[in-house]
C-alpha cells in the first residue's frame, strides 16, 4: 500500500477493480481535466459511481479520512434488528484467487487496518468517542480480502514485525473471525460484525494502567480483577458510539465467558454464551498463545491449536473447536515447520482436500543452512516413485536460528 500523509490528505492508491461505496476518490491515474469528473474528488455513493471510474482509469487514490463518509449510512455496524437465520450455514465461499495474486491486496487491507486501529486506539485514549467509522475502514478492506483468499492475509500477517501486541491482536483476531465466519458460510454482513467484535473485544484495556497489562509476575487477585475490568469498560466505550449490532456487543461481552461456566463476567455456560462469544474465545485464546507476551515467548500456531483442541468441552464448546480446527489446517499459514527432509519451510497456503499437505515454502537446506533463494513445494503435487516428502513437526519462530520474518521482510 502507497499512503502519503499530508496536511488534510492520506492517500491510499487502489486499482478501480477494489473500489467500495463510501471510498472518496482525490487524486486519478490522469489528469482531472481529461474526465468528467469535478476536480475536487469524488466520494463514490453508488455503483453508477464506481462503473463510472472504473472506464476511465486503472487506479487512483482515495483519502483514507474520507472513506464511508458521514453522508452514508452504516449498514452493519449500526443496524439494531438481525435475523434470526444468520447463523445457518448457507453459503459457500471459494478462493477466487491465488493466494499469491492477493498478496498485495492483502497488504494493504493488513496496513489499512494497522493505520485505523491506531487511530482508533489513539481517541479512545485520548477521551473522544470511538469512530463507527474508523472501525468500518478497518474491517471492510480486511474481510474482503479474506473472502477472497484467506491464505494472502495470514501469509502476509505471519510474515509482519509487531510492534505493539494490543494492535496486532486486535487485526489477528479480527482477521480470524473474519475466516472462521468464512468457513462457517455466514453472510457477509455477519462477517463484517465478527471481524468488528474481534478488533474490539479488548478495547476496554485501553482504560487500564499499561504497567499492569505488561506486568511480568503473578498478579494479586485485586490485580486479577482490574484485568476483567476490560470488558466492563470496552461496554461501556461501544455505548458511547453509534455501534448497535448485537453481534460486535455480545462478542465484548462474552468473549472470556467459557464452555464450562469458568469464564467471566457472568460465568456463562454451554449454549447460554452466544456463538459469537463461543467462536470468539477461541480465537481470542489461540492469537493469545501464538503471539509474544510479556511474560512468555509465543507458541508456534500447531502447538496453540493442540492446546485449544485439549480443552474441548471443558473451556470450548468441542464443535466449535473442531470447525476451528479444519478452518485454520492442521498447520496454520504462516507457521514454521520442519520437513521430513530436514528442510525449514514456513506454511504458504492451506490444501482444502488433504490439510497435511499445504503449499510450503522451503527456507533452508536439509542441513538447516539459510537459503538464498526459496522454492514454493505443494505437498500434494509430489511425483509417484520418489520418496513422498512431509511435515514432521512444527517449529517456533527462531528455531534453528531461521525466522521466516526476516527472510521476507527485507
Amino acid at each position: 500500500m502507497v499512503v502519503q500523509v499530508a496536511s488534510e490528505l492520506e492517500e491510499q492508491c487502489v486499482k478501480v477493480t477494489d473500489l467500495q461505496i463510501g471510498m472518496f476518490v482525490c487524486r486519478l491515474d490522469r489528469p482531472w481535466e481529461q474526465t468528467p469528473f469535478p476536480l475536487q474528488g469524488v466520494l463514490l455513493r453508488n455503483a453508477d459511481d464506481i462503473a463510472a471510474i472504473r472506464e476511465l482509469c486503472q487506479y487512483v487514490y482515495v483519502d483514507v479520512r474520507r472513506l464511508l463518509s458521514d453522508t452514508l449510512p452504516h449498514q452493519v455496524l449500526t443496524r439494531t434488528n438481525l435475523s434470526s437465520s444468520r447463523f445457518k450455514t448457507a453459503i459457500h465461499y471459494a478462493n477466487e484467487i491465488g493466494p499469491q495474486e492477493e498478496l498485495p491486496r492483502a497488504r494493504e487491507a493488513l496496513d489499512n487496518a494497522s493505520l485505523m486501529v491506531d487511530r482508533i486506539f489513539e481517541d479512545i485514549t485520548s477521551g473522544k468517542e470511538l469512530s463507527t467509522e474508523h472501525v468500518e475502514q478497518a474491517v471492510r478492506p480486511l474481510v474482503t480480502s479474506v473472502l477472497r483468499s484467506a491464505d494472502a492475509f495470514f501469509w502476509v500477517e505471519g510474515l509482519r514485525k509487531h510492534d505493539s501486541y494490543s494492535y496486532s491482536h486486535a487485526i489477528n483476531c479480527s482477521a480470524l473471525a473474519a475466516a472462521f465466519g468464512r468457513h462457517m458460510g455466514f453472510a457477509e454482513d455477519t462477517i463484517i460484525s465478527l471481524a468488528a467484535g474481534g478488533l474490539l473485544m479488548d478495547v476496554g484495556k485501553t482504560r487500564l494502567p499499561e504497567s499492569l497489562l505488561q506486568y511480568q509476575g503473578s498478579l494479586a487477585s485485586h490485580e486479577v480483577n482490574a484485568v476483567r475490568s476490560h470488558v466492563a469498560h470496552g461496554l461501556d466505550i461501544i455505548a458511547g458510539s453509534n455501534i448497535t449490532d448485537s453481534d460486535v456487543l455480545d462478542v465484548i461481552r462474552t468473549h472470556h465467558e467459557r464452555y464450562d461456566g469458568s469464564g467471566y463476567p457472568d460465568r456463562l455456560m454451554g449454549d447460554a454464551i452466544p456463538i459469537t462469544g463461543r467462536m470468539l474465545g477461541i480465537i481470542d485464546a489461540y492469537d493469545a498463545m501464538a503471539s509474544d507476551r510479556p511474560y512468555r515467548p509465543a507458541i508456534s500456531r500447531h502447538q496453540a491449536l493442540r492446546q485449544i483442541y485439549a480443552a474441548s468441552d471443558t473451556l470450548f464448546q468441542a464443535e466449535m473447536v473442531e470447525q476451528f480446527q479444519v478452518c485454520l489446517g492442521v498447520y496454520p499459514t504462516g507457521s514454521l515447520v520442519e520437513l521430513s527432509t530436514g528442510e525449514v519451510a514456513v506454511v504458504m497456503a492451506q490444501n482444502q482436500v488433504r490439510r497435511l499437505r499445504p503449499r510450503v515454502v522451503i527456507l533452508s537446506t536439509p542441513g538447516k543452512q539459510a537459503l538464498e533463494e526459496f522454492r514454493t513445494v505443494d505437498l500434494m503435487d509430489q511425483v509417484r516413485g520418489k520418496p513422498t516428502i512431509h511435515i514432521v513437526r512444527s517449529l517456533g519462530a527462531g528455531d534453528y536460528d531461521i525466522d521466516a520474518r526476516e527472510f521476507f521482510l527485507q
